[in-house]
């Protein structure tokens, strides 16, 4: 059984789809880790972000292992250090690259049949696992999403922050939304959840429910 959850930035993906996973006894999948290990070992290794080919070697080449809800990068510990300025900043411009989405294409759907899992991302229904069961599309108001990334950082929760993390969101979906590999888009058959007024656990009950209706009673 897999549980598909796409949406944009900020939406709330990686929070509901955790406790998604905790609910139904399933492992979880953040792909979005796996884009930003790549731009981690770019920045590190020097390698040109505008290079495709070199990046896609880049991501083959690397050794990246989600652990729950850690991720490794070789033997290293790179949960936090992935969530950085530098590497938010550099992480569309890697993702976009279609050979870095070919190389992690193929680890991505390693573990999508490795058994019962949730795993969350932009493009999951669509590309990564489009005959998964159930599909979610996650989206949120970008003034709401913007919020929620101000809590996610510690900012304030002032006008000029919040216009600016709002800006950015909105720059980041265009880039998402428009890039020639794989781009964010809701899948034909997925469900939209607005979240943005509700609370996490009325969102998490929902698709909850819609998985074991899916499966048959799993989870119980």
């Amino acid at each position: 059984m897999i549980v598909a959850i796409d949406g944009p930035a900020g939406a709330g993906k990686s929070t509901v789809a955790r406790a998604v996973a905790h609910a139904l006894g399933f492992t979880y999948l953040d792909t979005g880790a796996l884009y930003r290990t790549v731009a981690l070992a770019a920045l590190e290794k020097g390698v040109d972000p505008g290079d495709g080919r070199a990046l896609g070697d880049l991501a083959a080449a690397t050794a990246i292992e989600p652990s729950g809800d850690r991720v490794l990068m070789g033997a290293r510990d790179v949960t936090e250090r992935i969530r950085e300025a530098d590497v938010t900043e550099l992480v569309s411009v890697i993702s976009a690259h279609p050979e870095v989405r070919g190389a992690l294409l193929r680890l991505q759907q390693k573990a999508a049949g490795s058994g019962d899992i949730v795993i969350e991302g932009r493009d999951i229904g669509t590309a990564v696992a489009p005959g998964a069961p159930v599909k979610i599309f996650l989206t949120a108001s970008p003034v709401e999403r913007a919020k929620r990334r101000a809590a996610q950082l510690g900012l304030p929760l002032d006008d000029a922050t919040l216009k600016e993390l709002t800006e950015d969101l909105v720059e980041r979906d265009l880039a998402d939304a428009t890039r020639p590999s794989s781009p964010l888009t809701k899948a034909p058959d997925a469900t939209e959840v607005d979240t943005t007024d509700m609370s996490r656990d009325a969102v998490v009950e929902a698709i909850v429910a819609r998985a074991r209706a899916a499966g048959a009673g799993i989870g119980r």
